[in-house]
């Protein structure tokens, strides 16, 4: 019990708060004089315009059914999911009977080539003759003839040489674009024509985003404008690539392409994407993280000629990304607080940081 009414009664409990009071009023007045420290973002002019969200797919730019160009038996196929670089085969099919057909071609321009030889040889003997008379001329013809039809079917046997030459480059089935493999359509022992799927390619590097808008949307479609794309609880900034204006008779819809490049998501992966639905207009536009919400206050926080806090209410209109138009007593280059400012009082002094060179500078 002694122990007990001690504890009670001693001060030092008492000193330590009254030491960590004055501490922090020390401190408290420290930044009053010298300022909050915050950071800082101007506003700036920009023009938007009013935006609709319409779903969206990512796709790749490269996907493609490739196919067989020459008849004959699958002997192997790349396995679903190998990546195969661009000029890489994909599929083998089986060239004996064309390697024969090579062999078959090679003997026949022999015996055509041996063929020419002896009917030049015979052609030059009748000329010789003929210039002393001893030779008829229609002998000397039918020579020349013979030789010439020769030529003819040795020219035509070179060209089929060449033609079976080109179906064994064709026997490979290679990759025109690099890309995975999603799908076999055929599989080894399997018999072609040329024509047939052999396996679904795709290039899984190269992507982009197809929408589907509504034809009254098509005036404001403008190639290279920057649109939001959303995904999950992401926004990202990305532009518009290609706009095909030609709308769908049933669904009275367009398609738009938006570019992807870089981007995590899979092909075939849900997006939405803000399409403009009106023209764009001059606006003040301020970062989203300028604003305080506070019931149903909206504010922000304007850095004076006094360096100090000034509240100014406003509405907030058109957003993209990480900026929103301010409807309120705002001008462009009014400094606004965007971190640091969670507690600040109107009129407080503050010492800021502009964000916006920190960024530009690093």
């Amino acid at each position: 019990m002694k122990s007990t009414i001690q504890s009670v009664l001693d001060p030092r409990p008492i000193l330590i708060t009254g030491l960590l009071f004055a501490s922090s009023l020390a401190w408290a007045q420290e930044q009053e004089e010298e300022g909050v420290p915050v950071d800082v973002k101007p506003a700036i002019e920009d023009a938007f315009a009013d935006t609709i969200w319409v779903s969206a797919t990512v796709v790749s730019r490269n996907d493609a059914q490739i196919s067989a160009q020459i008849a004959g038996r699958v002997s192997w196929v790349a396995e679903v999911g190998e990546q195969i670089d661009a000029g890489e085969p994909l599929a083998l099919i089986d060239t004996t009977d064309l390697h024969l057909d090579l062999r078959q071609h090679d003997n026949r321009i022999e015996r055509l080539e041996a063929q020419i030889r002896y009917q030049q040889s015979q052609s030059d003997r009748l000329k010789r003759l003929a210039k002393d008379n001893n030779a008829a001329v229609n002998q000397l013809e039918e020579a020349e003839s013979a030789l010439t039809l020769a030529k003819i079917d040795l020219d035509q046997a070179r060209i089929n040489r060449e033609r079976t030459k080109t179906m064994l480059t064709r026997a490979k089935v290679t990759s025109p674009f690099g890309g995975r493999v999603v799908e076999q359509r055929v599989k080894p022992g399997e018999f072609v024509n040329p024509g047939t799927e052999v396996v679904r390619l795709v290039d899984t590097k190269n992507k982009e985003i197809r929408a589907n808008a509504p034809l009254d949307l098509a005036a404001y479609m403008t190639e290279g404008v920057s649109v939001l794309v959303q995904s999950g609880e992401e926004e990202t900034l990305h532009q518009i690539n290609r706009v095909v204006p030609v709308g769908d008779e049933r669904s009275r819809m367009f398609e738009v392409r938006v570019a992807a490049q870089g981007a995590k998501w899979v092909v075939g992966s849900a997006v939405r994407v803000a399409l403009p639905a009106s023209d764009l207009r001059n606006m003040v536009a301020i970062p989203r993280d300028a604003l305080v919400l506070r019931g149903k206050e909206m504010y922000v926080y304007r850095v004076n000629d006094e360096l100090k806090a000034e509240r100014v209410d406003i509405t907030t209109g058109i957003g993209i990304g990480h900026w929103v138009e301010a409807i309120g007593e705002l001008s462009p280059g009014d400094q606004l607080i965007v971190r640091g400012g969670e507690r600040l009082q109107p009129g407080q002094a503050v010492k800021p940081r502009d964000v916006s060179i920190a960024e530009g500078s690093s």
